[in-house]
């Protein structure tokens, strides 16, 4: 928030309607009407507001965009010694032999 608002929780009033936690950057587009009432459709299906569904579903594209570049990603920056040595835990295999529970359900 900006040095001029008020600190949450202060009892003062906001110059804004809505408090968010964390800044955020307003944006608009324009879609299809059948694409709008699906995404109303879905908000109310799910008990949240359509800006939470949209905001919801670009984070998940840009994730989802993001991961296309993994493999060049790890391909560029391998691990390191401290981080390979965490795989040989994966090797111990389990703590105790539970083959004899195989007749615990008959």
């Amino acid at each position: 928030m900006g040095a001029d608002a008020p600190a949450l929780g202060s009892g003062a009033r906001s110059p804004c309607n809505t408090i968010y936690p964390v800044c955020m950057t307003m944006l608009s587009f324009r879609v299809d009407p059948e694409s709008a009432a699906q995404a109303q459709l879905w908000a109310d299906r799910l008990g949240v507001d359509r800006s939470d569904l949209l905001r919801d579903a670009l984070r998940r594209h840009l994730l989802r965009l993001a991961s296309e570049t993994d493999a060049q990603t790890w391909h560029d920056n391998p691990l390191d010694d401290g981080e390979r040595s965490l795989s040989q835990i994966s090797d111990w295999g389990a703590a105790e032999d539970w083959s004899d529970w195989a007749d615990a359900t008959g």
